[in-house]
């Protein structure tokens, strides 16, 4: 039985701007933390990525805020990265604007000039990534002793950042009798000596495991020669959008975006070597599906949360299973189906394996070619089958490439696939040769509308036969 908002005790005004959003039913880490934080208890919460955390702290805030003066919050989110800021902003302003509810968000890489303007004039919510908002108090633009509420978002991201050092500094200049929220992945090691030193009487409420996970994602692990991951990539994109491809450096990020452009996949690339005005636009071009595609750097996608990703590639091997769980944590989020697909070159098949074990996922890894991934009927992986399937001496299915190592596909104009309002061509996915297939044959049906800010949407049907997460 579905819980609403109004049932936990969220004002009228809310809970019809949410309905206006199609958000109805809360999810569990929203009943649970909801009740407390609009009593103005400290709250101590661990939940999954996706599970709703942001309306689970931001509507107490909307609720319980008072109009600020000029330099001096009332309320404080603490941020890992800008990326995150920017969408928590994005996620609650629009709730609090009815009712003159300013929200700012401050974060590096952009001018000061704007920032210090809103906090100047006044903002009732400041959402903060823990560097520039240090550069902006002792600038003197701002003041946290008229701060009533601090939430601190993804607090392990903060810590392995590094940035719990700066995050106590800050905390010491709010008034000791604060309520603090704090949300995390996992609420151990730094984490627990934070929520020791910095909550009074904390209520905790925690959601799914009690180790990070990628959801309920389908995990693969391929082999294939290092010329042949762009053109499988490109077609994973294209059958199975929208997806994340992660790369280890910036460089690669971009080589890698280019390469797949090339191949007539719409992307964009996301790394800290852009500006923010690139990164947001590249952000909201993912967001809203006019790419299909988002190039990624571990630290670049940290924090990021669009709904709807049907798909993750570590086109480059993670550095660790945290950083492979918490690329994975990108898709099969909120209760959505996801795959995950690593691509594992001969020379690292020594430290996949440890990789796999620390993640305890079990399975061989699966030697396939690009001739490979199409099943002849339309669809890359059909409907994600057993990937065992795939043979070692893959018998060509149509296709070739042309003299360069591109692949004759055949494409509508503009390079791309047949697009509607927001995404991908109705009715199915696509074979080698641009025919159609039908809807059940395991591709994308119907046009793809914007991903972010809801937690609405349908989730994808796949089968339960490859590796799934179980840590």
């Amino acid at each position: 039985m579905s819980t609403s908002f109004a049932d936990l005790g969220v004002p009228e005004h809310l809970v019809r701007g949410l309905a206006q959003r199609d958000i109805n039913s809360a999810f569990p880490i929203q009943v649970a933390a909801i009740p407390d934080a609009l009593a103005g208890r400290d709250v101590l919460g661990r939940a999954p990525t996706g599970s709703g955390k942001t309306l689970a702290f931001g509507l107490p805030l909307l609720a319980n805020v008072g109009k600020a003066e000029p330099k001096r919050p009332h309320a404080l989110v603490l941020s890992p990265t800008r990326e995150l800021a920017d969408q928590i902003r994005r996620e609650i302003a629009p709730l609090g604007a009815a009712r003159g509810v300013r929200v700012a968000a401050v974060y590096g890489g952009v001018p000061y000039g704007q920032q210090r303007h809103k906090l100047h004039a006044g903002v009732e919510i400041l959402i903060a990534c823990p560097g520039r908002l240090a550069d902006l108090i002792e600038r003197g633009s701002v003041k946290l002793d008229n701060i009533k509420t601090v939430v601190i978002d993804e607090a392990d991201r903060l810590a392995d950042m590094g940035f719990l050092p700066e995050v106590k500094r800050l905390l010491d200049k709010t008034p000791k009798d604060r309520q603090t929220i704090l949300f995390s992945a996992t609420l151990d090691g730094d984490v627990k000596v934070l929520t020791e030193q910095y909550q009074t009487n904390a209520v905790r409420h925690e959601v799914g495991s009690d180790k990070p996970d990628a959801g309920d994602a389908l995990h693969y692990f391929w082999s294939c020669e290092n010329s042949d991951k762009i053109l499988i990539t490109a077609d994973l994109v294209d059958d199975h959008a929208p997806a994340i491809v992660f790369a280890r450096t910036r460089r690669g990020v971009d080589r890698i975006a280019r390469q797949l452009k090339d191949q007539g996949v719409s992307t964009v690339a996301l790394h800290g070597g852009r500006t923010q005005g690139q990164r947001n636009r590249a952000l909201r071009a993912f967001t809203e599906g006019e790419a299909d595609a988002l190039v990624a750097t571990d630290v670049a996608a940290r924090g990021i949360h669009v709904d709807g990703v049907s798909l993750v590639v570590h086109l480059d091997p993670p550095e660790d299973d945290k950083t492979y769980l918490h690329r994975s944590g990108r898709t099969a989020r909120a209760g959505k189906k996801g795959s995950v697909i690593s691509f594992v070159l001969p020379d690292q098949k020594r430290s996949n394996q440890r990789l796999q074990s620390a993640l305890g996922l079990s399975g061989e890894v699966t030697r396939v070619g690009y001739d490979d991934v199409f099943d002849g009927t339309g669809g890359i992986l059909g409907t994600f089958e057993q990937v065992g399937r795939f043979k070692e001496d893959p018998r060509p299915r149509g296709g070739s490439r042309n003299g360069s190592g591109n692949r004759n596909r055949s494409r509508n104009s503009k390079g791309g696939q047949h697009k509607g309002q927001g995404g991908r061509s109705a009715g199915g996915s696509r074979n080698r040769t641009g025919q159609k297939a039908s809807a059940g044959s395991g591709g994308h049906s119907g046009g793809r509308s914007s991903r972010g800010g809801s937690q609405g949407g349908s989730s994808r049907k796949s089968s339960s036969s490859s590796h799934r997460g179980r840590h």
